[in-house]
């Protein structure tokens, strides 16, 4: 189920929408200047390279004819002098867009980082982070050759056609005629093709976005499908999705194909036409040979382009869909934003309300169900129960990583709603119930909850954790570089660390979720000791498996499916005989037995 879940396909993207190809133009409009110095090399380059055939029919009736060796000599310089000119133009107009193009893809990168780390939970939640990549790296990449290339050069290809027409009228009227018969036949080959390229190059944007998931899971849990030894397993849906790509591409490039040699071979006829009635023309002396060269010339020069303008369409089909998908995830909006009136949360002292709080991720499961509770400023405050009682989504809420669905959550007296994500996080220490170390130095992923801070402070965080002991032991001490999610730390080290990382940013409320799940008995004595003077002054919410972690917490309130059903400290719960005695017995009696 798990595996077929995985090789799903998304949802086949919308019709192509001119709205967004503008959207991705709009990124090039600081270029401005750039574009115009770009597009007047352009020109100067498209004027060049079709004064060719003009100047070979000149020297072939004025003065091959003639037997003119002195003009013919003089109009060969000018003929490689305007070549000359043509070739600089068009190496420094591929530069200019090259450095354009480049920056337009570090803009739209950097955008759609930017968005993202905006994005609420419920986004990540329902994504695979393999799919995310997709879009930021492969999806923009996809742009490169459209924007460095393809848009300046579909306009140089679109005014040199139109200049060939213009040169092709001006010597015979009726071979430019008979040249444009074709024409219609080209139109016909694009109308037929355009919708079955553009649908097939989406289909395989959407199997490499299903294999880049999966890929990203797979590497993620390799500990995990080692040690079930499920390899074969893994190698066979890897190799089933990496087919669907191989058929999807295959697929889309025999229909993509087709355009070049329709174009080729529709050329010919036209050219095959042009030699028929030239040759008639000629015998009627109605033409020379230099124009009837010329002529042949400048059909080639009007079909190239045309057949650069058709490759460039396929090119355009297909960075549609990479064009469609950035922008679909730039489009969407945060669950959790700041309100237009919002304001900064002044230093806080720490109180906690919860008031009358239901939330739920489905109207039918509701995870919270009218809580309501508040905290003193300084107080512990523990939360047991369950798993999915509820305990991390209380948590969750007073960082406003979710709303609620009704109530209010308030921070002295202020719902936290109408204050600035910024102001009201900085405030907080968190750590999460999985530690996360990032790629980089011990004292880097330490210095991470206070970035101002110095060697000094972060040492004395660490110590406070006990984690000094095994920093030191390690070959760099402090500046030990460790790999990305901490491969080289084990799991108790892991959470030190983030323990060290929470505690250094100082902070007013601080939120430990499973904090010491991991850690051993010896060690998690240690961090209580080292706790004792940290939570003075700081209102804290614990929340622990391990009951005797939380003996000394100022309240404990047990969550059942999403409401308090007890609360008061250790002592009074075990008066009470009720559920918190229950889980202390069973805990103690388990921990006897082992």
């Amino acid at each position: 189920m798990l595996r077929q879940r995985i090789i799903e396909d998304e949802a086949l993207e919308k019709p192509f929408n001119m709205e967004q190809f503008k959207r991705l133009l709009s990124y090039m409009k600081p270029y401005t200047k750039q574009l115009v110095i770009t597009f007047l090399l352009m020109i100067v380059a498209s004027v060049c390279g079709l004064l060719g055939p003009l100047i070979l029919q000149i020297a072939i009736d004025e003065y091959m004819v003639q037997g003119n060796y002195v003009g013919l000599a003089f109009i060969t310089l000018i003929f490689l002098g305007v070549n000359f000119v043509n070739m600089v133009c068009v190496r420094k107009r591929v530069r200019i867009m090259v450095v354009v193009g480049q920056e337009v893809l570090f803009k739209l990168r950097q955008d759609l980082f930017n968005h993202i780390q905006k994005l609420s939970f419920t986004f990540y939640d329902s994504r695979p982070a393999g799919k995310i990549l997709v879009r930021i790296i492969n999806d923009v990449n996809s742009l490169s050759d459209l924007l460095t290339n393809g848009i300046i050069n579909v306009v140089t290809d679109a005014f040199t056609l139109i200049v060939a027409l213009i040169f092709m009228f001006s010597i015979h009227f009726r071979l430019a005629l008979i040249s444009l018969v074709t024409v219609p036949l080209m139109a016909l080959v694009i109308v037929l093709l355009k919708k079955v390229i553009r649908l097939r190059w989406q289909t395989v944007r959407r199997k490499v976005s299903n294999m880049n998931a999966y890929l990203h899971e797979s590497l993620a849990g390799m500990r995990v499908t080692q040690a079930f030894v499920r390899e074969p397993e893994t190698r066979q849906v890897y190799r089933q999705l990496s087919g669907d790509i191989y058929s999807a591409w295959m697929n889309a490039i025999k229909v993509n194909n087709l355009f070049w040699p329709s174009v080729e071979w529709i050329a010919a006829i036209g050219t095959f036409l042009i030699y028929w009635f030239g040759m008639k023309f000629l015998d009627q002396g109605t033409v020379t040979v230099g124009i009837l060269v010329a002529f042949t010339g400048y059909v080639w020069r009007f079909w190239q382009p045309l057949n650069n303008l058709c490759n460039f369409y396929n090119s355009l089909l297909m960075a549609t869909a990479s064009t469609e998908r950035i922008f679909e995830m730039l489009d969407i909006q945060p669950d959790i934003t700041d309100k237009k009136d919002a304001i900064e949360l002044p230093p806080i002292k720490g109180e906690v309300r919860f008031d009358h709080v239901t939330f739920y991720y489905e109207p039918e499961k509701p995870v919270l169900e009218d809580v309501s509770f508040t905290v003193k400023p300084g107080e512990t405050i523990a939360l047991v129960g369950p798993t999915g009682a509820g305990k991390t989504t209380i948590v969750s809420l007073i960082s406003r990583f979710y709303d609620p669905v009704e109530g209010r959550v308030l921070i002295d007296g202020v719902d936290i709603r109408d204050v600035t994500l910024y102001s009201l996080r900085k405030q907080m220490g968190i750590m999460l119930q999985e530690p996360f170390i990032f790629s980089g130095t011990i004292m880097d992923n330490i210095r991470y909850g206070r970035l101002d801070a110095t060697d000094e402070e972060v040492i004395e965080a660490a110590k406070i954790v006990h984690a000094h002991e095994f920093i030191k032991e390690m070959e760099d001490g402090y500046y030990t570089q460790v790999q990305e999610r901490g491969s080289r730390l084990s799991q108790g080290q892991k959470q030190l660390i983030s323990f060290a990382r929470a505690l250094l940013a100082d902070p007013k409320i601080l939120i430990l979720d499973e904090a010491t799940s991991s850690i051993d008995t010896r060690t998690e004595m240690l961090i209580q000791e080292g706790l004792k003077e940290l939570l003075k002054g700081r209102t804290s919410f614990v929340i622990a498996h391990r009951l005797s972690t939380i003996r000394n917490a100022d309240r404990i309130m047990v969550i059942d499916h999403g409401r308090i059903i007890e609360c008061g400290n250790h002592d009074e719960l075990l008066k009470k005989r009720g559920v918190y005695y229950n889980l202390y017995k069973a805990q103690y009696k388990f921990l006897q037995a082992v």
